[in-house]
């Protein structure tokens, strides 16, 4: 696919900044709030933070340095990412929420030799075995931490030498193809992957994206998902300063339509988790209104038919829904797992476009992607500019692993050369590891995972995610995860673990519901799914779960944390 949006044009991130604080030199780069007050960060404030820390890093002799940030969705978290990029060193974003020796062994494993971390990092994780490794407290060190450096004085000093003549920011030369991001798949620290990427990687993110969807300088992102992710880290680091867009954080997800409504955002980035929610409890509070849910439709009619005169009725019609997220939302981007097309068409309905599209860390993240021309609402979309993808090894039904190639594709797993050959083909294709096909339209259907695959004793595939797509459409089922289990015969059946919705089953019956009466209600579900699928796909088993599954921080099921459990024979 070709662009249709003009981009500009340079070299490295550092150019693309500097661009940046004279092109939006009176715009807001970011909106913080503090102790209940709200107040801007401007583009060449930003700019000047990071020529301070570039310098304070270079004065001190960090060059091709492993430097690593573990915290809470926050603008320091921002500034260190860019500045240790544009400083020749090594960012190491790690997941806040991994266990104190998870951390450690990341740390050592990446030779990082100073670590950007917030209170909430130091109240839970005890750094006293975190040796060698220099602190730098995002803000003012809690009781017990006083003696610990804070991050501003850290990047001040490097601006006092600026405004005293000190041109280090200046002279450091960018080298585009070098390791600048080390990204750890998962925090088992013995076998993990880390993601080699660079920044040529990010520029081509950022120009092929920008090329197909348009953020404007207008715009205002809330970042929600957290940082280490590339997905969200590359909308709100990258592009939101290439188009001199504006970005705040979210609270935490419970004050996720709070925080909406004080920033009133355009743009958000999501996972179908999060918009399954938020879906859910719209449609609920529609419900519960008189004649609520004749008027949705009615309502959804209207705007679909003023749409084709070129009237624009969603903003009058759902106006109350579009409150809901600050007033201001017009689009959402979203990937990460199957979600309900008619959760896309709905959201288009109340005037948010969203984007649903593809990606991996080890593309930096995205290589297929629906777009401001391509909507389709059951597909990822189609390859970005300058991306090639093919299937391979494709059975009866054109199913086959997914390959991608472009500048996105990582550099290699670090020192890890046999993982790296693994996955990237004498053609430079990294094979993704996810199973899909093309329509006839062009457009690409993610069916599953290849390592997740049932496969039966005759022969058929059976794809789980699309089994628990269709378990998790029922109000009645929070999450579900299907595998196969060997029967009494030694024969591999679908089977199914299932945590159930308990508040919706109680509004449902009208009751606290026990134990037996939960059974019966998911053994419904699970009976009307079995109606929907051949019969090779059935589910022949499950087990209701008392507990939450063990979650990723993108709200992704952890499978080999929660495959021990036996099924329950219907």
């Amino acid at each position: 696919m070709e662009s249709f949006y003009k981009t500009r044009e340079f070299s490295d991130l550092k150019e693309m900044l500097d661009q940046s604080a004279e092109l939006f030199k009176d715009r807001p780069a970011f909106e913080i709030k503090r102790n209940n007050e709200h107040f801007n960060i401007s583009f060449p404030r930003y700019i000047e933070e990071i020529n301070g820390f570039i310098t304070a890093l270079a004065k001190e002799g960090y060059k091709d340095t492993s430097i690593a940030v573990c915290a809470d969705n926050c603008y320091e978290y921002c500034l260190s990412y860019l500045s240790v990029i544009c400083s020749g060193n090594v960012i190491v974003p790690i997941d806040k929420e991994l266990m104190a020796e998870d951390i450690k062994g990341i740390l050592n494993v990446s030779h990082s030799k100073i670590l950007i971390c917030d209170e909430h990092f130091l109240s839970r994780v005890d750094i006293s075995g975190f040796n060698g490794i220099r602190i730098l407290c995002i803000s003012k060190p809690a009781k017990g931490f006083e003696n610990l450096e804070t991050l501003a004085c850290f990047v001040n000093r490097g601006i006092n030498l600026n405004k005293k003549g000190e041109t280090l920011y200046k002279d450091i030369k960018q080298d585009t193809r070098k390791l600048c991001t080390l990204l750890f798949t998962s925090g088992t620290t013995g076998v993990s992957k880390g993601v080699m990427l660079c920044q040529d990687n990010f520029i081509f993110e950022i120009k092929s994206a920008m090329g197909v969807v348009k953020i404007y300088p207008e715009d205002c992102g809330i970042s929600l998902l957290p940082l280490h992710h590339t997905f969200e880290s590359s909308i709100m680091i990258f592009f939101a300063p290439y188009c001199g867009g504006k970005v705040t954080f979210c609270e935490g997800f419970k004050y996720v339509l709070r925080n909406m409504k004080e920033f009133n955002p355009s743009v958000f980035v999501a996972v179908p988790q999060v918009l399954e929610t938020v879906h859910k409890r719209i449609l609920k509070k529609v419900s519960q209104q008189k004649y609520g849910e004749i008027k949705f439709k009615v309502g959804k009619a209207l705007c679909k038919a003023g749409s084709m005169v070129g009237i624009d009725l969603k903003k009058t019609i759902f106006k109350e829904i579009q409150d809901t997220f600050g007033g201001n939302m017009r689009l959402i981007i979203c990937g990460g797992a199957p979600i309900d097309p008619q959760i896309i068409k709905d959201f288009d309905a109340f005037g948010i476009q969203v984007i649903f599209g593809y990606g991996l860390t080890e593309c930096a993240p995205l290589a297929i992607i629906n777009n401001d021309r391509v909507r389709s609402t059951d597909s990822i979309g189609v390859p970005l500019p300058g991306v090639e993808a093919k299937i391979i090894d494709e059975d009866e039904n054109g199913i086959g692993e997914l390959c991608v190639k472009g500048g996105m594709v990582m550099l290699g797993y670090y020192n890890n050369p046999a993982a790296t050959a693994e996955v990237m083909d004498d053609d430079g294709f990294f094979h993704t590891g996810d199973l899909a096909f093309v329509d006839k339209k062009g457009h690409y259907h993610i069916t599953g995972r290849c390592k997740n695959v049932i496969v039966t004793s005759n022969g058929k595939n059976i794809y789980p995610e699309e089994l628990e797509y269709h378990l998790c459409r029922s109000n009645f089922i929070a999450s579900a995860m299907v595998e196969g289990k060997d029967d009494s015969k030694g024969d591999l059946q679908v089977h199914a673990q299932i945590y159930p919705d308990k508040e919706e089953i109680r509004e449902y019956l009208d009751k606290e519901p026990s134990k037996e009466e939960i059974d019966a209600v998911i053994k419904q579900v699970v009976n009307e799914v079995n109606r929907e699928v051949p019969g090779f796909k059935r589910i022949k088993s499950y087990f209701v779960r008392d507990k939450e599954f063990i979650m990723t921080t993108t709200a992704k099921i952890k499978r080999s944390a929660n495959s021990a459990l036996k099924g329950k024979k219907q």
